[in-house]
């Protein structure tokens, strides 16, 4: 069974940075397009970025093009997420899973955003 643990988040002032890193275990990870969701309180879980299996070609949402880069190491079963200029709305805990939300989520990781 795979796992994901997700690192990296943290309190950050309006128009920050932060890198998000999501481990998972197990050999198929290369095998999978991966994506960034989050959830704010009181919301739905929601997608963020999706990355296919080579790098090779991302899709972000609206409300974060622009801003986040989805990246990802085979090598190291890791995907990450860079996120700039950040803004209060990016409040959430951030998890990634598989693009389809295949495999169990992680305990996710907390980003917060000052204004």
């Amino acid at each position: 069974q795979v796992q994901l643990v997700e690192s990296g988040g943290g309190l950050v002032q309006a128009g920050g940075s932060l890198r998000l890193s999501c481990a998972a275990s197990g050999r198929t990870f290369s095998s999978y397009n991966m994506g960034w969701f989050r959830q704010a309180p009181g919301k739905e879980r929601e997608f963020v970025a999706r990355i296919s299996r080579s790098g090779g070609s991302t899709l972000y949402a609206a409300a974060v093009k622009g801003r986040f880069t989805m990246s990802r190491d085979n090598a190291k079963n890791t995907v990450y997420l860079q996120m700039n200029s950040l803004k209060p709305e990016d409040t959430a805990v951030y998890y990634c899973n598989t693009e389809n939300r295949g495999w169990g989520w992680g305990q996710g990781t907390q980003v917060t955003v000052s204004s």
